[in-house]
């Protein structure tokens, strides 16, 4: 059985452009810059323990703002990690738990922050949250089958996630492609409301994907480009 894993109130961050890690979702991760790769060995010579922040484009223009973290981030705890000859590593990240940055406290030689844990409500009947989830999980299902390259695999493991909770986060990590989106759902500690906005954004990649694939059944190659 794993030992339980207690949240320091501070912890090392790395803030990536695009990216929202989610409780429970695994998460790959190639370190290659110096500042990072201190903080790597840091990390696993304590707790394992970092966050993930997007980064708030919103702040980032601001004369004062060196890569401003958005308000709502995840920490993680490294399940796997591969060093490189060349110094860099690969490692695999799962989330812990949905945090609020309250502060940076430092900046070098890696950026830490002061972190407050964050807890999701249910927001409804735990049978309303149940429909959703299964009527979701059918959705996902739908556009998995329309996309390109759809993974089935994920479709099939997330029909094995009855906590609608935990459904939701690795859902919204694996199928939303839309990063202010996932930044918004992570945000989001209304789970029904987390579930209401990624049906909405489901169904509206699938109307887009039954959309290209019409076009692409009408239109031959030699004609695209013309269209």
């Amino acid at each position: 059985m794993e030992m339980e894993i207690t949240l320091p109130e501070e912890v090392p961050v790395m803030t990536l452009q695009g990216t929202a890690l989610f409780p429970q979702a695994l998460m790959p991760l190639h370190i290659f810059e110096p500042r990072y790769r201190q903080m790597l060995r840091d990390v696993l010579a304590s707790n394992r323990l970092f966050a993930v922040a997007g980064l708030d484009f919103s702040r980032a223009k601001q004369a004062d703002a060196f890569e401003p973290p958005h308000r709502v981030a995840t920490v993680g705890i490294v399940r796997a990690c591969q060093k490189n000859d060349n110094g860099t590593s690969n490692l695999l990240l799962q989330g812990l738990c949905r945090v609020e940055v309250l502060s940076i406290t430092r900046e070098e030689p890696y950026r830490r922050i002061r972190v407050r844990a964050l807890a999701s409500v249910p927001g409804a009947s735990a049978s309303e949250n149940e429909k959703l989830r299964a009527e979701l999980a059918r959705l996902i299902a739908v556009k998995l089958r329309l996309a390109p390259g759809g993974a089935k695999e994920m479709s099939d493991f997330l029909r094995t996630v009855d906590d609608p909770d935990i459904f939701a986060d690795i859902a919204a990590f694996s199928v939303c492609e839309n990063a202010r989106i996932k930044q918004r759902l992570l945000e989001t500690l209304d789970v029904h409301f987390r579930l209401e906005q990624l049906r909405h954004c489901v169904a509206a990649d699938i109307d887009r994907l039954k959309l290209w694939r019409k076009v692409q059944g009408r239109l031959t190659d030699d004609r695209i480009s013309d269209n």
